[in-house]
């Protein structure tokens, strides 16, 4: 494998917000080949029971982007500043105000975003015990991500949202999605912009990892 092109994609594979090409169809070929790569990803005791909804009507998706920018209000409103919340030299700090600008735009423009995909798992968690929840949720996410890497590769971007859940019911009543179905993520679909993207700044790897026993580095 050319390690190189690898390491690229997975380091380099951003949530696209701003970038986001809003005139450009997205051919339905490359998500089909791209959901193709992605339910490859592992699945609990092989179930598959993953689903993917890919939304193109523009009033279905007008629809889901109102619910959106609803619980995006509620979220800046009630939000603690990065500032408040870590030290002044970390990286979460010094991308904090793009991140913010960039969310806020997506919020603007959802119902513009030609694609959303709405990947699915059968099942629900609100009962469930912490090794079934993780078995359900890690049955979706990985191929959700799995999805996201294949579209980049094919110069396509998305971004990674959940805000339109606080609104699960409404949004599986506009889509029809069952009462026993859960829904894991909210991806923004369209060509970007563009090709300049780079590793994100993140916490050092050392200090967020444990040998051994829980707070023990290397």
């Amino acid at each position: 494998m050319d390690l190189a092109t690898i390491d690229r994609l997975l380091t380099t594979t951003r949530s696209v917000r701003k970038r986001l090409d809003l005139a450009r169809p997205v051919e339905a070929e490359i998500i089909d080949r791209c959901i193709e790569i992605a339910i490859q990803a592992p699945t609990a005791s092989n179930a598959q029971h993953w689903r993917f909804l890919v939304v193109t009507d523009p009033e279905k998706r007008q629809a889901i982007a109102a619910y959106y920018r609803r619980a995006f209000q509620d979220y800046i409103r009630s939000r603690t500043p990065a500032g408040e919340r870590f030290a002044a030299d970390d990286p979460r700090v010094t991308r904090a105000r793009k991140v913010s600008e960039s969310s806020i735009y997506l919020s603007r423009h959802l119902h513009e975003v030609p694609v959303h995909i709405i990947p699915c798992v059968e099942g629900r968690v609100e009962t469930a015990s912490v090794a079934s929840q993780a078995a359900l949720y890690g049955s979706i996410l990985p191929a959700a991500w799995s999805l996201m890497l294949a579209l980049r590769a094919r110069g396509v971007g998305a971004a990674w949202t959940t805000l339109h859940l606080v609104y699960e019911r409404d949004v599986a009543e506009v889509l029809g999605i069952p009462e026993t179905v859960t829904q894991a993520a909210l991806l923004p679909v369209a060509y970007y912009t563009g090709d300049d993207f780079r590793p994100a700044a993140r916490v050092p790897a050392r200090e967020v990892t444990y040998w051994n026993r829980w707070g023990e580095t290397a």
